[in-house]
């Protein structure tokens, strides 16, 4: 007897989409059938009118464990992930310690282990000379990518970044040259997983602040705006491709607010370059006429630009220039995103709004059922080493499923997020269709966006 069976439903992939049976047996897709065979299993449900998905994925998470834990932890970060509609998540590694080493990739498994509701697997950080000589241990160590805040500071103790340093504190490093980030991308190279770049060109944007006079603009996020223009992400986004090219290094750039942004992309595939990019929902649904309604809420970074970027970026999931969309989880508490946008902190919640959201496009018309697979499940496992373990619907597999119905109605209520602050730009949004079963490994750990189990029950998965 099989211990599931999700019966009736259209099974959806990049590829296909058809009617049938899936079975699960000790947390395996065991079996898929039509829907004329009908074996006997422990549990059933009949997803009639409803698609079933290889388990949703989101590969760009900052759950604040450790580190800043009054915003959010890794307990409940992955049980928004499990609200929202999503089997397996990637951890960034700037926490308090940071990724940086095998004893800190250790200890940091071990703490997130203890918590996690959803299966995860993790970032390593790239910190220049401090670590260049441990990435090949980070590497075996299981680690998805690399990741390199690309212009940023950092603490010499922790490793924990800062975005405002005093260049004579002396426990402060200073930004990386030239050189030592083209030393990095070598060392990313050799062990063969992507390095991911957060592009924006520092120095162009303490240039423009330093000058900015915030009373010639319509209001603070057009100043916001002129500080952080798309100039500063292709600036970086052109560097890279450079260095990727020359040394070999797998890049990925992570998300993308500019419209030229994916045209650079396209033209460097052309030349043989390996290079991917994502985007965030929030790219995909604000523009700059979002700031009066919703206000400081709008504050990420990169930040949120034109109607013309969120054209560009539509078309480019069509496409398939980007490859994947995450929700750059990085939340906040409401005091902390109270007040002016030049010093606020950037960023929101997004686990339980990436997946109703990217539905919701599907219903819209901007992408179809089979590139919403591609987007959330196939492409983010390929790309970081945990296919098809993750990612597909395939015999012998772990039984990660979403199950979505694109006609239910659902309401984003901030104050119902599973996270520990409650922030969103899209809070009272109204969305047509939404993850409505949540599978992890054939145990059912959400129904209609109620959690069914308590305990912790995510596992590390190795890339």
């Amino acid at each position: 007897m099989y211990d599931l069976l999700i019966k009736n439903g259209i099974l959806v992939t990049p590829a296909e989409s058809m009617k049938a049976n899936i079975y699960v047996k000790d947390e395996k897709i065991a079996a898929i059938t039509d829907t004329s065979s009908v074996m006997e299993a422990g549990r059933v449900i009949d997803a009639e009118g409803r698609y079933v998905y290889p388990g949703f994925i989101d590969t760009h998470v900052h759950s604040r464990d450790g580190g800043a834990t009054y915003k959010e932890d890794f307990f409940h970060s992955t049980r928004a992930a499990v609200a929202g509609g999503l089997t397996t998540i990637f951890e960034m590694p700037n926490a308090v310690p940071a990724v940086v080493d095998k004893e800190s990739f250790e200890a940091q498994k071990a703490n997130l282990l203890s918590k996690a509701h959803v299966d995860f697997a993790m970032w390593g950080l790239c910190v220049g000379r401090l670590n260049n000589d441990k990435l090949r241990e980070l590497s075996e160590c299981g680690v998805g990518a690399f990741k390199f805040f690309w212009g940023y500071a950092i603490d010499k103790k922790t490793y924990s970044l800062i975005y405002n340093y005093d260049p004579s504190d002396p426990n402060v490093i200073p930004p990386f040259d030239d050189g030592e980030v083209y030393s990095i991308f070598e060392e990313v190279a050799k062990t063969g997983k992507p390095i991911a770049i957060h592009a924006e060109n520092a120095d162009l944007i303490k240039e423009l602040t330093a000058n900015v006079d915030v009373s010639k603009y319509e209001n603070e996020f057009e100043a916001l705006l002129a500080c952080r223009p798309s100039l500063a992400e292709v600036l970086v986004v052109n560097t890279a491709i450079e260095y990727a090219k020359d040394t070999g290094a797998r890049l990925h750039i992570l998300h993308i607010s500019a419209k030229e942004t994916p045209e650079i992309i396209r033209k460097a595939r052309r030349g043989g370059v390996s290079v991917t990019g994502e985007t965030c929902p929030h790219y995909l649904y604000l523009t700059d006429k979002d700031y009066d309604r919703i206000g400081s809420m709008i504050k990420c970074y990169p930040p949120v630009r034109y109607q013309e970027d969120q054209d560009a970026l539509w078309e480019s999931l069509k496409d398939d220039t980007l490859s994947l969309v995450c929700s750059d989880h990085a939340p906040h508490t409401k005091e902390e995103k109270t007040g002016s946008l030049f010093k606020i902190p950037s960023g929101m919640c997004g686990l339980e709004t990436l997946a109703p959201l990217m539905i919701q496009a599907v219903n819209d018309g901007r992408i179809d059922k089979n590139q919403l697979a591609r987007l959330m499940s196939e492409e983010p496992a390929k790309m970081f080493g945990i296919y098809p373990q993750k990612g597909s619907l395939e015999l012998g597999t772990d039984a990660d499923i979403t199950i979505v119905d694109f006609d239910k109605e659902y309401e984003v209520d901030q104050e119902k997020f599973q996270s520990v602050s409650k922030v969103t730009a899209f809070d009272g949004m109204k969305i047509k269709g939404c993850p409505v079963y949540g599978i992890l490994r054939g145990h059912v750990i959400m129904e209609n966006g109620v959690i069914t189990e308590d305990e912790p029950m995510g596992r590390f998965i190795k890339a």
